[in-house]
């Protein structure tokens, strides 16, 4: 088990899920002390799912103090402990019930007792296969549904951890079965967000072109966001019934898409902080193995540190351009050391100064709260100097310009052949990148030999190639269009003199900061969507809303007029985090302090937006950017969360059917 990644900061969505998880995990492991079960110590089992969300909830020792002595994997061959109570968190496979009923069956079951919590609702035909041998069910102590099968991963995300929806969904060789499979898993994780928060949505889905062109033959990937909907929605008409307390009318909002709506912000180098870190410094997950002074006089050593949310800093930096992260990161340390009484006297004795003992003594007194603050700003010094330095190594300004020159219809072929011929430097990377991009934009030139003598020149390998070509299958039916449009066509608003993929917003916010025009297609449609502008024929609607909803020109007014607004079953409550406290260390936050203290009480709906096929660290970013711009809190989920290298690598995994995600790298 992992330590807890999140704690509980950000919005209101997270404090519930906090609060949530908190609840569930004491009913989990305190059922056993009811009843006639007195044991004291019992056994955690678990399927590699749950272990993930349980890894994603709590930390070890908290399980240990809920009277928790093991954790067993379902799979594994386990050591008889008839003395012992046994909680059973798993899946409701039929794998999972036969491997329970073998193990509480018969004279000599495995456990004392068995808890049974199911991490998403379990089918009557299982129940039933359940009820069925008399013996184990007389060792049943509970068998309950807890609704959650789904990670979060930020303030404002979650993913459902399908890793291979893009190769299941999106292959050159499309399997109806596997695919189904995987939306399947999909939507009963997705619909579990809405059962542990009790709130029902309006469910919309970018619709088939199928059904908006009649020209166009509907083909599998073309198909996944409607599939998805429905599986989504059936799950949520059994809720209704079903669960106590459950919504009966809709509280929410829900806009399911797919990676088609935005081939780019995947692989554009995203320039904030957070982004560089995972794109550039090849972290595992959210941990960087950081160098310190070894306290022997040896080499440095290695030691593991998480960047996360328990981190004021890296609350405050993480959405910030790289640059103003590093020039604040500057006046941090600074200010701590111009303010803090250990730093000064330890600095001072740097000129050469003697120390006193006063001194000392002053030092000693301020040393543990120096110590912590000092390896907190130093590790983002740490982090933010090696950044900057791969930037002027790899001569990145350059690439990212160009990057966003081409999205914004202000640099074509022309531009990206001279960058090509004059930057042997680059890395393949890079270059990669740059035609990734180029080819979801001018899909004109990229047909035939064109795209191939632009490769040839950029000195693609096959697999880089192939990275290339494959983006034509993130556009669902494009392939089987009976016009001669390209396969690269997106429905971005293309300007005729400026062949752009996006229209230049930087008129309507202040971009103070260069390379950060560049916004995700989500951000556009989220907006719409808040007023009510999301065209109903290309995103319909799956529970068909009343008039009262979507009938008017301004809909944000209906639900802004409403007395109370529609907010979910539970009581929005502003958490202990989110209290406004004062700080003069020269190291605390003021903006987080600034976006605690905002009152959530007043926000409207919600807004759930769903990626199938990946999400990105921009798309992120936009959701907590638009929570506060349009005072409604915007939670992204999606099937995974990807940098670039490893959405290239999966984009590669399209058409490289012997191959495996270890196999490829970028």
């Amino acid at each position: 088990m992992t330590n807890r990644i999140l704690t509980g900061v950000g919005g209101t969505w997270f404090s519930e899920v906090l609060e949530l998880l908190d609840g569930l995990l004491h009913e989990m492991l305190r059922s056993t002390k009811t009843g006639d079960s007195k044991s004291t110590w019992k056994v955690l089992i678990m399927d590699k799912v749950t272990i993930k969300i349980m890894s994603y909830s709590c930390k070890m020792a908290e399980i240990t103090e809920e009277g928790v002595s093991l954790v067993e994997d379902i799979y594994r061959r386990r050591q008889p402990l008839p003395t012992m109570d046994a909680i059973y968190f798993i899946q409701p496979t039929k794998e999972n019930v036969i491997i329970l009923l073998s193990d509480m069956s018969g004279r000599a079951p495995l456990y004392k007792k068995a808890f049974v919590f199911f991490s998403s609702p379990i089918s009557k035909e299982l129940v039933n296969y359940i009820k069925k041998d008399t013996t184990v069910l007389t060792r049943i102590g509970a068998l309950r549904e807890m609704n959650l099968e789904y990670f979060a991963i930020d303030s404002q995300g979650f993913i459902t951890d399908n890793e291979r929806a893009l190769e299941e969904l999106f292959g050159d060789e499309e399997s109806s079965r596997k695919g189904d499979a995987c939306l399947n898993v999909m939507a009963t994780r997705v619909a579990t967000v809405f059962a542990s928060l009790r709130e029902l949505p309006f469910v919309r889905y970018r619709a088939a072109k199928s059904s908006l062109d009649a020209n166009t033959m509907t083909t599998f990937r073309d198909l996944v966001p409607t599939k998805l909907a429905a599986g989504v929605w059936n799950c949520l008409v059994k809720y209704k019934s079903t669960i106590p307390n459950f919504p009966q009318t809709e509280t929410c909002e829900l806009l399911i898409v797919d990676r088609s709506i935005d081939q780019i912000a995947p692989v554009i180098h995203e320039w904030t902080y957070d982004a560089m870190c995972h794109d550039l410094l090849g972290m595992d997950g959210n941990k960087y193995v950081q160098e310190v002074p070894s306290k022997t006089g040896g080499p440095p050593e290695k030691k593991e540190v998480l960047l996360e949310d328990h981190d004021p800093i890296w609350l405050e930096l993480r959405h910030a351009h790289i640059a103003d992260a590093s020039e604040r990161l500057h006046e941090k340390m600074t200010n701590f050391l111009s303010k803090n009484k250990a730093a000064q006297i330890h600095h001072n004795s740097r000129d050469g100064g003697e120390l006193s003992t006063r001194d000392l003594q002053k030092m000693v007194q301020a040393l543990p709260q120096y110590s912590e603050q000092i390896d907190k700003l130093s590790l983002h010094v740490e982090i933010a100097g090696k950044i900057n330095k791969i930037i002027r190594d790899l001569g990145l300004k350059d690439v990212g310009q160009l990057e966003q020159d081409l999205v914004f219809g202000d640099a074509g072929t022309k531009e990206l052949i001279n960058f090509l011929r004059t930057k042997q430097d680059a890395t393949r990377e890079s270059k990669l990148r740059l035609l990734m991009i180029y080819a979801a934009i001018y899909s004109d030139k990229f047909e035939g030999d064109k795209g191939l003598k632009l490769m040839q020149l950029a000195q693609l390998t096959p697999e880089d190639m192939n990275a290339v070509n494959n983006m034509r299958l993130l556009e669902g039916s494009s392939d089987a269009k009976k016009t001669s449009s390209s396969p690269f066509s997106l429905k971005f608003d293309v300007h005729k003199k400026k062949h752009a993929a996006r229209k230049d917003r930087s008129g309507e916010e202040e971009t103070t900061w260069q390379l950060s025009r560049f916004y995700p297609m989500i951000e556009e449609l989220i907006e719409k969507l808040s007023k009510g502008e999301l065209a109903k024929n290309e995103y319909p609607c799956m529970n068909d809303p009343s008039p009262t909803f979507h009938g008017t020109s301004n809909p944000a007014s209906i639900r802004s007029s409403q007395a109370p607004p529609v907010h979910s079953m539970r009581q929005r409550r502003t958490p202990t985090w989110a209290r406004p406290r004062n700080s003069d260390d020269g190291y605390s936050s003021d903006s987080i302090l600034r976006h605690a203290s905002s009152d959530f009480k007043k926000m409207g709906q919600r807004i759930f937006v769903f990626i199938i096929g990946g999400a990105t660290r921009s798309e992120l970013r936009v959701c907590h950017k638009l929570t506060t711009r349009l005072k409604r809190e915007i939670v992204l989920g999606s099937s995974s969360l990807d940098d670039p290298p490893q959405f290239i690598t999966k984009l590669k995994l399209l058409t490289a059917h012997e191959l495996s995600l270890d196999d490829l790298q970028i």
